[in-house]
């Protein structure tokens, strides 16, 4: 009868220490989901400022463009670029 009192104890002693071990893993996986949402936050903060950049650093070339007197019929294929881009925008729209 001391055997099987030994076992269930030693038992309910590794069911504890299970038990534990569950609830500092669930806590850690909320930890864990709590973080990636907050680092998916930044991704999508830090992909909409280069979006935001990538369009000033188009903005600012076609500005240069304009500014060489020698590269007018660049500027003029850049403004035929965006006219066109502009036009298929506006066509989107309507449909």
């Amino acid at each position: 009868m001391k055997d099987v009192a030994t076992l269930v104890s030693g038992i309910e002693y590794k069911l504890g220490k299970l038990i534990e071990q569950y609830h500092t893993q669930r806590a850690e996986n909320k930890r864990c989901n709590i973080e990636l949402e907050e680092l998916k936050q930044i991704i999508s903060e830090q992909k909409h400022t280069i979006k935001h950049l990538e369009e000033k650093i188009k903005t600012l070339k076609i500005a240069k463009t304009l500014e060489i007197k020698e590269g007018n019929v660049e500027a003029k294929l850049k403004i035929n670029e965006l006219v066109r881009e502009i036009d298929k925008c506006i066509g989107l729209l309507n449909t």
